[in-house]
This record gives C-alpha cells, structure tokens and sequence, in this order.
C-alpha cells in the first residue's frame, strides 16, 4: 500500500479537488468493476491485492482516507506518468472532472431567470480553458462516466452537460450524501437530459391550465379593481404543476393530498385545482361570504377540499387553512397529514401526501420552516416526504435585492440541511416544470424523503393589486411589462409545433371567460357524489355546551387490572431503581395503600381511554419521562446500551384491541411542534393529542399557533380542535423563565366559548380532566396550567375512591370544616398556592377565611363559585390571592366575574406580588420574601 500511494503522488490529476473524484471513481468500481476505465479498473485491482485486502468486502475506508491524504498535498509536486497504463490520460481526467463540475455547478449557468435580468455569471469550472481544452480538442473521444454515452466526442460531453444541467432546469443534488439517492437524481435527468418529451395530449391539457391560470387573474383584475388578491401572474406554471402533480399522485395510489399555501396565487388554487365555484369566490369578492361564522376570515385565508378525478382513483385534496404568518401552516399540514396517515395505517405515507407551496423570501426567512424540515425524518413526525413548490417571484415582498433577503445563494439552500434535492425550473417553461414535478414525485415514492421545486417566475403586479412596485422595482418592472406572458410564450411554442392553431389558443380564453360569466367552470373537475373512506364525521361535536354532563369515574377493579398491566415489564428487562419505585408506589396506589400522584393519575386516565378506544398522543421536548420526571410513560433498560432496543412503553400492551398509544420526545421547537400538533388535533378529534411544554413559560415560542390556530380557528374557519397543552407553572423561585406559563395570555384571549383554562390543584382532578375532555362529545382546546410543585408532592395526591367516584369539579370549596357563620373573608385563588394558603392559615389557626379553588378560569364557573360564596353570608370580603405578579397571573381576566358573584355590600380585594415587567424574580432569598408578604396580607383582616 506504501508504494501504491508513493506513486499516487506523482500523478497531479489525484491531488487536491481531484480526490473526490477518485473517491466516485473507487465506488463505482466496487459496485460494478465495468463501469470505470480499464486503467482506473487495473489500479484498483492492485489495490484489492494488497496484503489483507483480498475479497470484495474489504474495508474501505482505509484506501478512501489515502485519497483524501492526497487532497492535502502541495499541487507543486512533480508530474511523472499516468496511473496505471497510458490510456488513462491527464486530458481523460479532465473530462471527467467538468462532468462532475457540471453536476455540481451547472445552475448557476442555468437559464433560470424569465426576466433575463442578470447576465449569466462565470464559473470556471464550467469552462472547457479551466481544464487545458482548447477547441483542437472537441473532436477527441474520451471515455465518460455517463450512463447513456460510455464514450464520446469532447464537444459531446459538452452538449450533454449542457443540455441536462444547464438549460431550463437547474438541478442541486450533490449535496446529498447517501450514493445510492444522489446517483439516483443524477441517472434519472441524464436518461433523459432534462428534456421532457411530453406528447399533444399532454402538451394540451398544459396549455389549457396555464390559460385557466392567466384567464382568472386577468378576470379578477377587471372584475374588480384594486381589490387584493395576490395575484398568480408571472407564476401561472404553478396550474399545471399542481395539475400534473395530483393526476400522478393519483397514479401512484395516493388516496389524501393536504396542502398548505400562502396567499400568491390561492384563488387560482382553489378554482382551478380544487374546483371551488367560480361563483362563491365571486361572493366572498363581493362581501357576501357562503359560509357564515363568528368572524370568518378574508377570502385568500381560507381553505378548501374537493375529491378530485385521477386515472388512478379520486383523490380527496384539502387546502389548509392559513393566517397571514405564512409558512407557520406547513407544520399544521404535516401534522394534519401525520393523523390521516395514522388513522389509515399509511406508515410508510403512501396514502396521503404532504404538498406545501412556499414564497421565495418566506422560505429562506421564516424560521418555521427549519422546524418543519427538522421534523421530517423524526420518528413521531415524518410523513414519507413532502413535496415543496417554490413560487419564486424573485422579489420576496417588497425588495428585489437578494443581499436583504438572505444570506444564502438561493433561497431554496435551507433545504440542504435534510439533503433533499432541489430541481431548480423556469417559470416560463411548463412542460419543464411539469417534468421536474414528475421527478419530484418518483423520488418522493421512492426514497420517502422530502424534496424541492423552484418554479422561478416573476410577479406581475405589486405585492398586492393595490401596491405599486414601480416605486422600488423599476428596472424590474420595465422588464414584466413587456413580457408578453407565460401563456402567449406557450401558445406560440405549440403553435409552431403544430400542436395547436392560433384560434384554436384564442377559443380557450374566450370559452373559459365565458364560464366565469356564469360562475361556473368550463370543465367540471371535482367529484361531487363520492363517498371517503376514512372521513371524520364532525357533526357530533358541533353545538355541544361544555357543561354537557359525562361519567368520567372509573370502577377500582379496572383500574387495578389496568394497571397491572402497565407495571409490568418484559422478562429480564432491567428498571433504573427509580423506575422501580415508582412501578412499585403504583401498585400501591391502585391498591388504596398510598394516594394517587399525578403521574399515576396521568396514568390511569391514559389507559381507561385507550382500552375504551380512544387514541392517545403525547408529544413534547421531554415527554416520555416528564420534565420533572414524574411521567415514565417510557422504560428504560438499563442493561441494554443502545436506546432502540431498550425502551419499552407499557401503555401500548395494555390488551390485544386497544387503541394505539405514542409518546414521543420532541424536537428543541416549540413553534413548529406545537403547530404540526394543532393540525394533527384538527384531523383527529377521536384522539387525545397533547402537547407539553418543558417550561409553561417556553410556549411564548409558539405564540404564533396559540393566537392564530389554536385561540381563533374555530371563530375564523369553523375548525374544531381538541388540541391539549400541559403547561408546567409555579412560582417556586426557579427564575423568571422557568414560572409562569403567562396565564394571563390565554385568559387574554378567551371568548365565545373558544378554549378551555384549567389549573388543577389534585391528582384526581387530573384523572378526570382528561377523560371529560375525551368523553364528552365537545372539541375545545384545552389548556392546562399544571403545577411543577404539584406533581409528585403528596399534599396533591388524591385517594382511589375519588378517581372510583365523582367527576372534574370546576370549583373546589373550602376543606378545612370551618363554622360558616363565623368567617368574614373568602380567599379565591387558583393553582399551588392554595398549598402556601393553606399552610399559613393551619400555621396561625386562623378559624375565619375560607379558602376557595377555581380550578377552571374558562369558560368561569359563575354558578359553582356563587354557590360556595352563599355558604358564607357573613363575610364581608372576597380576596382573589395569586403568585403571579398583579399586571399577569388571572387577576385582571377574571375581575369582572369576581364581582358577579359577590353578596352584598362585599368588598374585593387583591393580594399577590407586586406589578413586575419580569414574569419571576431570579433570586431565592427575593422570592421568599414576595411570599411571605403576601401570605402575610391575605391572613390578615
């Protein structure tokens, strides 16, 4: 092996940037010795005899880190022979090394840019000089490492490259480091030289999509006038891809498409594509929307589904709904597409597809979608690949300079970080565009990884139809204004093919426009009869009042048998000595030996729903544990070292036919998480999803899903949504981020019924917090302030016969047997410091304030509260206490309807720690004495 490498170091074409290509060269001939050159093949056959190399299964890595040791040495060394024999020439390298630079670089010479804006820049590397070529040398053969042409002339090679990388598509895929799907990108565009070869039905049923795309804008654009609806010009390509994207999912058997735009170009989406009636988009035009709801939402908001016909069966689209923040909806798709593939039992995504179409600017810039990437191949979020349309106006929102958008070359580099292929496409050119959607989805179907379309277009008019982008774009806009369109650039290309006739082109427009006169479509596109398997029947959980009662108490003999079985572990499956107390304390609590704790309480409610089948979902950055290690709905053995052979999850093995049961450690991304688990929610009302938080606090990360799914989509869109958010909250001086879950905020945004604000203080108000939320036919989300302290203290803990009897008490009354006459205070409080209440009135003796639990904030429980403030007709005070600072916590929320629910000539008074820009203090000591104080005032009248 020594000499081997000595004289690797004579030879320039091995050192440097050419090792890598050795590398490639070296794998392919451990795949199929044929492939290389028979003066490569020759030298590695030396390399195989080397001592202790013999066999084809010998290490590689050995010889690769020889050639990565040439990459470092000094080009200057001298130049002496060829490797093996003299057919392997400096000149053959060469070809090969501008074939790979082809593949590498070749976009960046791509005639990508409708517009022709910039003049194409210089790379060297693409440049025969670059190598030593001059034109003497294009009729020279050389061996290639192209499939379709194992030799060939020089100017050849030439014209390939060119043609497969650098025309209208622009292909990034060396960046992926898996051989077999690089190589399957690189073999699949050089079969057929980035060429489409579509036939005049095809090319036809194109055509009339970029003119129904053309045909509405301009219609609208007439119709009415200065009215925003972000138009698709520029980007009309956009029809036929999402045409001949859903006519092939069809064929490949997907049965469920989900997909999650923004606003440039919806309307077109919906009429177009999902067949939403001309007509009803007309009303929301008009201010006459079809569907009436608290708020509604404007018109390019709103979602849509329709079963669409395919050569492979229907195929039910839905178009998501979606706020103005853009890409936050892409994790809301994946977690839609996440359930339905669930409840299918599509594991490997066959079924349903995830479809997402992004903004240029929105895609490199909002930070959701590095979330949404990094859920991709995760094990509780993957959905088989996505497919991800790029509408890249080249301007983003108002600039037009990229130095202010990004950081990056294109705005599709974010992509890179899953090493999902890019296939770069020329607005201008449809059929291009429909064949790298083709690609898109063969690789999709084949790898079950996401991958990427940049249709680069442009936008015809402003930001929106009322902006005027002459104003910061002239240049660029001098250039669309005379760009005659997508579609007249289309239909002369046909017609010259012969395609079409020129009145023919000219009949469409007119047959389309005068559909739209009627409100109706010139072909019908939408199954309108078909029934769906797998479709969730929404209709009983529509009008139900929170209050509709439910029996959520479960016998003691089914909570023993359950939990049984889900104490015990496998045979020989080592538990942490921790683990094995808590297996052990269980036992004992179900056996009314010990008090139930939360964890339990969790426990035994997860598996009276799961085995009366009702899924269960729990997500979150340490869910399986617990963050503060009270849960362990996850073993560990701790014999094993690997964690994939060493986790158990009891809950699943609960009986042979119960409901599916998964927890599962988030990604560190509360936003994005959050989102993809409101959309699983949404598409899964029989199932209980939850979403924990590791800190309440850290759902400010996420602000954007509770203010615009999570708070309003029911009002906005008619969405109903279960979703449950565990929100660790106390003030037990862990600082100013590790207190508060801000309950003020959810209270903030509390109306018309729209969430659920509970605060339980007991283990058994947990047990059946839970199941009411299953169990009664109502889809709110439910937002739980759950106490740190609380979760494994046994002040908290409930006995069995409270979880064997009762229900979720709204409003808990005081416990201590005072004599009712005799009390002049009522403290009403919510949350842990009932506990430090409670211990500072036994510490004082104190026979006259009664202490009161609100353990639901909203919807308010006015009755119960009213009911326990008429034990006590004496008192002439009521006092809401909080550990919160004055300006958050409940108090200022829940003010009014204190005041509902006071007697005559009552007092309300407030006690708590003082107003704070700062949610906690970070200082124990300071802390201790906040507590003291207020304890302090509240035990004294």
């Amino acid at each position: 092996m020594k000499r081997e490498l000595e004289q690797l170091e004579l030879n320039s074409h091995l050192f440097g940037g050419n090792a890598p290509f050795v590398e490639d060269l070296y794998e392919q001939y451990l795949e199929d010795p044929n492939q290389v050159d028979a003066g490569w093949r020759a030298y590695f056959d030396k390399l195989q005899q080397q001592p202790g190399n013999s066999g084809r299964d010998i290490p590689r890595a050995p010889i690769e880190e020889s050639f990565r040791q040439l990459a470092r040495q000094p080009r200057t060394m001298a130049v002496h022979a060829a490797v093996a024999d003299d057919s392997v020439s400096r000149k053959q390298v060469e070809v090969l090394r501008m074939m790979q630079a082809y593949r590498l670089l070749g976009s960046r010479n791509a005639t990508l840019d409708p517009l022709c804006r910039m003049d194409t820049a210089y790379v060297e590397e693409l440049d025969p000089k670059f190598y030593g070529f001059t034109e003497t040398d294009m009729a020279l053969q050389f061996g290639t490492n192209i499939k379709s042409m194992e030799r060939a002339s020089l100017a050849e090679v030439m014209a390939f490259a060119k043609q497969t990388y650098c025309g209208n598509i622009g292909l990034e895929f060396m960046h992926i480091t898996n051989s077999e799907t690089r190589k399957w990108v690189l073999e699949w565009f050089e079969e057929r030289r980035s060429t489409p070869s579509f036939n005049a039905e095809q090319k036809l049923r194109i055509f009339k999509q970029v003119t129904a795309a053309e045909t509405l804008e301009q219609y609208l654009h007439k119709k009415y006038v200065g009215q925003k609806r972000f138009s698709l010009e520029g980007g009309d390509s956009l029809i036929p891809a999402m045409d001949y994207l859903v006519q092939m999912a069809g064929e490949q058997g997907v049965q469920e498409m989900v997909i999650g735009m923004a606003h440039r170009g919806r309307l077109n989406v919906l009429v177009n594509i999902l067949g939403k009636q001309p007509r009803d988009l007309f009303s929301e035009f008009e201010g006459r929307p079809t569907t009436e709801l608290p708020s509604g939402d404007v018109k390019y908001h709103n979602g849509f589904s329709a079963d669409i016909p395919t050569a492979g069966g229907p195929v039910h689209l839905s178009l998501a709904f979606n706020p103005s923040h853009l890409e936050i909806v892409n994790p809301v798709v994946e977690g839609s597409v996440r359930a339905r593939q669930q409840r299918r039992g599509d594991r490997a995504g066959e079924q349903v597809l995830p479809v997402l179409i992004h903004g240029d600017s929105a895609f490199i810039g909002l930070g959701t979608n590095q979330g949404t990437f990094n859920l991709s191949s995760t094990r509780g979020y993957g959905t088989g690949g996505t497919v991800h349309l790029v509408v890249n106006n080249q301007i983003g929102f108002t600039t037009s300079d990229t130095r202010d958008t990004r950081s990056t070359l294109y705005c599709t580099d974010i992509a890179k970080m899953v090493e999902a292929p890019i296939f770069h496409v020329n607005g201008d050119d449809p059929e291009a565009v429909c064949f790298v959607i083709h690609a898109a989805m063969e690789y999709r179907k084949t790898f079950k990884k996401d991958v990427v379309v940049d249709i680069v277009c442009f936008r015809k008019h402003g930001h929106n139809e009322a902006d005027d982008p002459y104003l910061t774009q002239p240049m660029m806009y001098k250039r669309i204004a005379q760009h005659p369109g997508v579609r007249k650039k289309y239909a002369d290309k046909l017609i010259a093919e012969g395609v079409i006739q020129a009145d023919q082109a000219d009949a469409l427009i007119q047959a389309y426009r005068a559909a739209l006169d009627k409100g109706e479509h010139v072909e019908s596109t939408t199954l309108t009869d078909y029934k769906r398997s797998y479709a969730i029947d929404f209709s009983r959980y529509i009008g139900a009042h929170w209050r509709h009662p439910v029996t959520t108490a479960v016998p003691q003999a089914d909570l023993a048998r359950l939990t049984e079985k889900f104490t015990t572990v496998p045979e020989g499956f080592k538990l942490h000595r921790t683990v094995e107390k808590v297996v052990h304390d269980r036992r004992e609590m179900v056996a009314g030996n010990l008090n139930i704790d939360f964890g339990m309480a969790e426990h035994l409610a997860y598996a009276t729903l799961l085995t009366e089948g009702y899924p269960i979902r729990i997500s979150g950055e340490d869910s399986g544990r617990g963050t503060f290690n009270h849960r362990h709905a996850v073993f560990h053995d701790q014999g094993r070292e690997r964690w994939d052979q060493g986790a158990f999850v009891p809950l699943q093995y609960l009986s042979d036919n119960q409901a599916h049961f998964t927890v599962i450690d988030s990604i560190l991304n509360e936003e994005a998480v959050l989102a993809f688990e409101y959309g699983y929610a949404s598409s899964a009302p029989d199932e209980l999803v939850i979403w924990e938080a590791q800190f309440g606090d850290f759902g400010n990360g996420a602000q954007v899903v509770i203010d615009q799914f999570i708070t309003s989509g029911e009002t906005k869109w008619g969405r109903l949504c279960g979703l449950t958010m565990f929100l660790p909250h106390g003030y037990d001086g862990a600082g100013p981020e590790h207190s508060s879950a801000r309950v003020e905020r959810y209270l903030q945004l509390c109306a018309e019924h729209n969430i659920q604000v509970v605060q339980p203080t007991e283990a058994s108000q947990v047990f059946h917090m839970l199941r009411r939320q299953m169990i009664r036919p109502v889809r709110k989300p439910l937002i739980v302030i759950m106490s740190k302290r609380l979760l494994k203290a046994k002040m908290s803990a409930s006995p069995i016969d409270q979880f064997t009897s009762g229900e979720f008490r709204n409003v808990i009354g005081d416990t201590a047997g005072l004599e009712a006459k005799k009390v002049k205070r009522v403290i009403a409080c919510a949350g842990q410091v009932y506990y430090d209440l409670e211990a500072a009135r036994k510490e004082r003796d104190i026979k006259d304030i009664a202490i009161v639990r609100v353990e639901q904030l909203y919807p308010f429980p006015t009755e119960e509260l009213r009911a326990e403030m008429e034990k006590y007709p004496n008192a002439r005070e009521l006092m809401w206490v909080q550990e919160e600072p004055r300006n958050q916590g409940a108090w200022h929320a829940i003010r009014h309807r204190l005041e509902g629910v006071m007697l005559p000539k009552q007092t309300l008074l407030y006690a708590g720690r003082s107003s704070s820009a700062s949610p906690a203090v970070g200082y124990m000591s300071k802390h201790t004495a906040q507590l003291k104080a207020f304890l302090d005032e509240a035990m004294t009248l």
